[in-house]
């Protein structure tokens, strides 16, 4: 193997021990740059096979790419020591089981580092491990409700709106790829003891949210739904062309704000006390969003493009999947990538990020059948190779 081909976390084994979002996200980074993950899997399979799209599996091909799975069940003594068996030689396990599950299954953090100390727990829960709240049910839908996203979110007129993806679960799993990778650093570089992540789903949505809590604290404003608008910066919106499709534009820069007004033909409201700073301009968005839009509206998305890029204005447009998958940018960098499967065919999904220089991540097999690997589970101890399955090794 050369050096350039070799992945950067080859060698590291993850037990992966959760079920939806949170924890595939979580591994996936890890597996995208080359970490052995090993899906351990109850019987009936991890909750995200399930998700299904015109009948296929294209969640679980998507999101278990790169890893390997095999099935045990945890309430029998025997998977439960063949699980036991195979912590030695890893370095992560991850679970999002209920509060106390892990416990019960007499698989406690502390009864796996008596086996092997030098191992990074990551525990997956909506609210963490400690608190009034630790034990109850924590599905992102929850917690994107609970903090505050939902009351900031959606136009001023309508109900609070959630986000139609998994956003507190994405957010979490890539907190948790970071935090993991800061504990295996203390363990292997710093020689330090393996130790215990408390990942909870609430606290990185909080962290993403801005300083919602200190603005309220310092000055009594609470957050407000304020549609495609930003609170902080004018004009920003989504605007209509004459042709029905969408525009994005942003003037979050005294000088980009500058910029836009000489675009739409009325540079002089630079100079206007109701548009001169962004102070003024959020007082005025209403007026400021009226003049934009009338210009857009009068042009096609296109023109409208050429236009404003042509005055260097920070403007784009709305796309569909479709398009996406069409735009020159896209295809040229490979942000999306074709993969074949033996069992769905060709599929496009997002390309590993981010980019490294020298040991770039890949990906070399989508999501496995269920127990596809189940000898792992028969001889643990069997070296099991930093490229498994890889296709192009």
């Amino acid at each position: 193997m050369t050096q350039a081909s070799r992945l950067p976390l080859a060698g590291v084994r993850v037990l992966d021990l959760s079920r939806l979002m949170a924890g595939n996200m979580l591994t996936l980074q890890l597996a995208d740059f080359g970490a052995d993950v090993i899906k351990v899997e109850s019987p009936q399979g991890d909750t995200l096979r399930d998700w299904k799209n015109g009948g296929k599996s294209i969640w679980w091909k998507v999101y278990a790419r790169n890893k390997r799975s095999i099935c045990l069940n945890l309430k029998q003594e025997s998977d439960r020591a063949r699980l036991l068996a195979m912590i030695p030689q890893a370095q992560v396990l991850v679970e999002s089981f209920k509060a106390g599950d892990l416990e019960a299954f007499g698989l406690s953090p502390s009864t796996l580092h008596a086996i092997n100390p030098k191992l990074v727990i990551v525990r997956i829960s909506g609210w963490g491990k400690t608190g009034p709240y630790a034990a109850r049910p924590g599905f992102g839908t929850l917690v994107e409700a609970f903090s505050g996203f939902a009351e900031k979110n959606g136009f001023p007129d309508k109900p609070p709106a959630l986000p139609n993806l998994g956003l507190a679960d994405m957010v979490a799993g890539l907190s948790g790829a970071f935090a993991t990778l800061a504990a295996l650093r203390e363990a292997e570089v710093n020689a330090g003891p393996g130790q215990v992540i408390d990942l909870s789903l609430l606290e990185p949505m909080l962290g993403i949210l801005g300083p919602d809590a200190a603005i309220y604290q310092h000055t009594g404003q609470l957050p407000k739904r304020m549609g495609n608008r930003a609170e902080t910066a004018a004009p920003r919106n989504a605007y209509l062309c004459g042709d029905g499709k969408w525009m994005v534009m942003s003037g979050s820069t005294q000088r980009m704000a500058q910029r836009i007004l000489a675009a739409i033909g009325r540079p002089e409201l630079a100079q206007d006390a109701r548009f001169s700073s962004n102070a003024a301009r959020l007082q005025h968005v209403d007026e400021l969003d009226r003049l934009i839009g009338e210009f857009v509206q009068a042009r096609t998305l296109e023109a409208n493009l050429a236009h404003f890029g042509a005055h260097d204005v920070t403007v784009g447009p709305v796309l569909s999947v479709e398009q996406l998958m069409r735009d020159p940018h896209v295809v040229e960098r490979q942000s999306l990538v074709d993969i074949a499967d033996p069992e769905l065919g060709n599929m496009t999904m997002h390309n590993v990020f981010p980019r490294l220089s020298r040991t770039p991540g890949r990906i070399r097999t989508l999501g496995p059948a269920l127990g596809q690997h189940q000898e792992l589970a028969d001889i643990p101890r069997k070296p099991l190779g930093d490229n498994h399955d890889d296709p192009s090794e």
